[in-house]
């Protein structure tokens, strides 16, 4: 793993058990850590590059969510004993794809074996201008919410992983997630954001209980990919369906909250970023998150993936 460090002095060529990182002033140094398990977040069979980028991607979402610049990362590993050099290899040559791509150097980490399946963890480090990043707290009441990309097709590539459907592009999604890194700017004009890792009505569920607030979600409004209008069209029950899409999770999308004055700004900031964002509901007095589908509400008993 030596050699994805590219030379950074706070890896102190990983011959330390410590990384050694100076402050940078001005800036809040922001961290986050995603785990992912053979089985559960992915599947046995799936190509071992792709893994290690998807491991880095759901990290840099949630670097993506506070609108933070991906600075280092830390790897923690766990490799059962199936896994040899080439499997270590391919692991190896997708993280140092991503790190190239996104910008990260490896300051450090952990390697184990296992008898159980392959596990892995990274610690994300990334910087915001003080007091600038976007928390999940901070939204305000008639504010509306707004998502980018499209929602459900990390549900539907999973569902397309495991055979039972033919959707190509959510497949390809649900493995490569688009981390929204690009909407540093945009999200100047939000008061509040999460990442959709576990569906989108949980995630803003969880802006609003931050927030001290209730959400509306108008699952008609839900932006959707050409496999998820599909889904749609071929369902026996539209409202279930748009339901599964909401709670699906995988999609790493970004949810936000924004005054309703400010929302036609981030559009346009988010578009000249080369993201959609689209107005899905809005932020209520109260608790908890409701959906409706053509003005009733039929809200779910739950409202996205639960790790219990």
């Amino acid at each position: 793993m030596k050699p994805l460090t590219k030379g950074a002095p706070e890896a102190l060529g990983l011959l330390d058990d410590a990384a050694l990182i100076a402050p940078r002033p001005g800036f809040d140094l922001i961290v986050t850590t995603d785990m992912i398990v053979e089985g559960v977040h992915f599947l046995p069979s799936d190509p071992l590059d792709l893994v290690a980028r998807k491991l880095l991607r759901v990290n840099l979402s949630d670097l993506a969510a506070k609108a933070a610049e991906p600075y280092g990362w830390f790897l923690s590993i766990s490799w059962p004993r199936r896994c040899g050099w080439a499997e270590r290899e391919a692991f190896a040559r997708g993280l140092a794809e991503d790190q190239d791509a996104f910008g990260l150097k490896l300051f450090g980490g952990d390697t184990t074996s296992t008898p159980g399946p392959l596990c892995a963890s990274a610690t994300l480090m990334g910087w915001a201008p003080s007091g600038q990043a976007t928390l999940r707290a901070g939204a305000k009441a008639g504010d509306v919410v707004l998502v980018s990309g499209v929602v459900g097709d990390g549900w539907l590539g999973l569902k397309a992983a495991l055979g039972k459907i033919d959707a190509p592009v959510a497949l390809q999604r649900y493995r490569l997630p688009e981390p929204r890194l690009a909407l540093r700017g945009a999200m100047a004009a939000a008061h509040a954001c999460a990442d959709v890792s576990d569906g989108l009505l949980a995630d803003v569920g969880r802006i609003a209980i931050a927030s001290g607030l209730g959400a509306e979600i108008d699952l008609e409004r839900l932006p959707l990919s050409a496999d998820g209008l599909r889904h749609v069209a071929g369902a026996a029950d539209r409202a279930q369906a748009l339901i599964d899409l909401a709670t699906g999770g995988d999609d790493y999308e970004l949810a936000c909250a924004a005054a309703p004055e400010r929302a036609e700004r981030l559009i346009t900031d988010a578009a000249v970023a080369g993201v959609r964002m689209t107005v899905v509901g809005r932020m209520t007095e109260g608790q908890g998150v409701r959906a409706f589908h053509e003005e009733r509400d039929i809200t779910p008993p739950r409202l996205g993936y639960r790790h219990d």
